[in-house]
This record gives C-alpha cells, sequence and structure tokens, in this order.
C-alpha cells in the first residue's frame, strides 16, 4: 500500500532499518555515555528495590492507580538535588518533551522552539493552538527578536541542553532572554544530564543556575543514566496544570517501576562516582579534540566526511569493529557520522576508532 513511498525513500537514500549488531563491536553509537547499562549491581540494586513490593508493574495511568511509592521517592530524591519545587515521572523522553509542548501554549500564546529541537517537540508543536515560531540554533538575539516582534500573553520558550545531533552546548545567553521576558523556558537536559556540570546533574549545574518559577527542565534516564523513563522538573503550579492538561501524562500507562528503580540506582552511582567519571569524560574529550580537532561540551562527536556516503563509512568502521552512527537528512542537515565517546569503552579504543574513521572518512 506504501510501497511507493518506500521506494522514494530508498531512491533518496533515506531508507532506515533496524539491524541486531555484533556484540563483540566496541559500541561508539548509543547514547549510554557512561557505561551504566553493563554495570550489574545497577541492575541488582534495582531488582532489590523492587523486591520490596507486592506488585512489579504500575498497571494503570499515574491518574487513576499507577502512581507508586517507587515513583514518588526518585521524584523527591530529584528535587533534593536538582532545587526545583515539583517533579512529575513520565515514560520516555519523547512522552515528556510531547507532554510539555501540548499541553502548556494555549490561544494568544507564542511557542518559540530552536530549529534543531527534539522531534517530539516538532510533532507536538503541529497541535497546538499558539503561534509557533522557529528561532535560528542557539541564537539568543534572534529568539529575543522574535518574543518582542509576535504578539502574545505569553512565551515559551524550548531549548536542549546539549543538542542530540550536532552535540552542541546550549548558548547560556537564552537564560538571560527569557528570564528578562519572564517566558517559560524549557530545557531538554536528555543529552547534559551525567555528562557537564560540576555535579554532572546537566547545564543547570554547570552554569550554576537557580531554579527560578519559569524554569522547566526535562531529563531522561534512558541516557547517561542507563534505563529508560523522564522525568519533568518545574514549579509546583506547572506541575499540577500538567497533570490536568498533559495528554501523554494524564491517558497512559505510568512509568515502569524497575525502569524507574533503575535509573535512580544510577543517579545515586553518579553522586557516589562523579569525580572519577568526570576525569573519564575529560580524557575522551581531549583525544577527540587532539586526534579530530573538534571541541566537544559533552560525550556526542557530529563529524562530517568529505565523503558523504555516511553509511559506507559506518560500514567500513564496523569492519574494523567500531560500531558508530550514520545520521542522514531529515533528522541532519547534512550527513554526518555520530560518536559517542562512551567511558565503557578504553582510551584507547578511542583512539583507534579515530584513526580509522580518518582513513575512511577521505
Amino acid at each position: 500500500m506504501y510501497q511507493n513511498e518506500l521506494n522514494a525513500l530508498q531512491k533518496s537514500g533515506r531508507y532506515r532499518t533496524r539491524a541486531l549488531y555484533d556484540e563483540t563491536l566496541l559500541d561508539f553509537s548509543s547514547n549510554d555515555y557512561l557505561g551504566f547499562g553493563h554495570i550489574r549491581i545497577l541492575f541488582e540494586r534495582a531488582v532489590t528495590q523492587l523486591s520490596m513490593y507486592a506488585s512489579h508493574a504500575p498497571k494503570a495511568s499515574l491518574l487513576v492507580n499507577g502512581y507508586h511509592p517507587i515513583h514518588e521517592e526518585f521524584e523527591g530524591f530529584l528535587l533534593r538535588q536538582n532545587g526545583f519545587e515539583a517533579a512529575l515521572v513520565c515514560g520516555s523522553g519523547f512522552l515528556a518533551n510531547f507532554s510539555l509542548i501540548e499541553a502548556l501554549p494555549r490561544k494568544k500564546d507564542l511557542l518559540l522552539l530552536d530549529e534543531e529541537y527534539h522531534a517530539s517537540g516538532m510533532v507536538a508543536a503541529k497541535v497546538v493552538d499558539a503561534k509557533v515560531v522557529v528561532f535560528r540554533h542557539n541564537d539568543a538575539n534572534h529568539l529575543e527578536e522574535l518574543i518582542k516582534m509576535h504578539p502574545h500573553q505569553r512565551a515559551i520558550v524550548a531549548v536542549e541542553g546539549i543538542y542530540s545531533m550536532s552535540g552542541d552546548l546550549l548558548n547560556r545567553a537564552i537564560f538571560d532572554v527569557a528570564d528578562a521576558h519572564n517566558a517559560l523556558l524549557i530545557v531538554d537536559e536528555a543529552h547534559s544530564v551525567g555528562v557537564v556540570g560540576d555535579n554532572l546533574r546537566g547545564v543547570f549545574d554547570l552554569f550554576g543556575i537557580t531554579p527560578k518559577e519559569n524554569h522547566i527542565k526535562m531529563g531522561t534516564l534512558g541516557k547517561a543514566l542507563g534505563s529508560y523513563g523522564a522525568y519533568i522538573l518545574c514549579s509546583e503550579a506547572l506541575s499540577h496544570f500538567l497533570l490536568n492538561r498533559a495528554k501523554a501524562l494524564i491517558y497512559t500507562t505510568a512509568p515502569s517501576l524497575f525502569d524507574i528503580a533503575l535509573g535512580y540506582q544510577g543517579f545515586l552511582y553518579l553522586l557516589k562516582h562523579k569525580e572519577a567519571l568526570k576525569k573519564g569524560i575529560k580524557e575522551r574529550q581531549s583525544i577527540i579534540e587532539s586526534s579530530l580537532e573538534q571541541k566537544v561540551h559533552g560525550l556526542i562527536v557530529s563529524f562530517k566526511p568529505h565523503n558523504t556516503d555516511v553509511l559506507a563509512i559506518r560500514d567500513a568502521l564496523q569492519s574494523h569493529g567500531f560500531l558508530v552512527g550514520a545520521i542522514r537528512p531529515p533528522t541532519v542537515k547534512e550527513p554526518i557520522i555520530r560518536i559517542i565517546p562512551r567511558l565503557q569503552h578504553s582510551v584507547y579504543a578511542l583512539e583507534a576508532l579515530c584513526l580509522a574513521l580518518q582513513k575512511e572518512a577521505l
């Protein structure tokens, strides 16, 4: 029924498939930045935590009977660590973003999204009643121009702490613009929590920002924390509004109890070992800078090869024993090799990958 569309995707080089990869490959493609997905003790601790309760499944939505003590305990931990008034657990980062973007903008409001904002927010923006505009990537001046240009009741700005494809760090000045105009500022910290900041808590931590009433932070458990799920941190008033208006919170089963417990254990491990983790992150950033002449703010390397056949480069690197990402339009404007210098693998393995990439990307 959709064969013509599939044929067009294949012809344009945009056809995608799933694959099971050889586990002996050195994985430099996944978002498990810190290697927590391979630390067995975290799995065992989560099992122990979950075993304390009669049920191991949420069984219902958060607002029916799915809200569980594991959810509540984790939310309390997040508040103590981040300084926000309220926390809400979510099933995934996609659901968390969709909840925020779909629910917060109302009629007469202005929604402003960075042009590289995650697809979950871009999709949600298509169903809102508010005026939606996109500002140039990381451009605080353009953001302010648009806020002043468009009449609005409320302004809502959506950005990322570290952008998932480019690896760019959020422009600190965007906080200042949002605060100056009393705009709600949604910061998607999916790729910055666990990677930047004195305590590895993300860009709020990195920039030394104390959360304000107009600040909203979204974080995931499925990246650096080695689990699955997400959370929203915000003011008390906004949390009540989201629980009453956000369809992706109201009409979906509550987050997996095991995944929340596993993410919780990952956070505790991160706090205990943060100095060693920070050292490992800096070592890998230095290797990328010296080998590929590219400054890395987090643990995402967006490499633009001279040869734009990124699938061929990916396959060639795989033959050398390395697994990397080959990202193509429309996800990105130009094809890239996306490398995650994960802490699971040694610095020597990363150096070998960089050498192989330079050879294959010519």
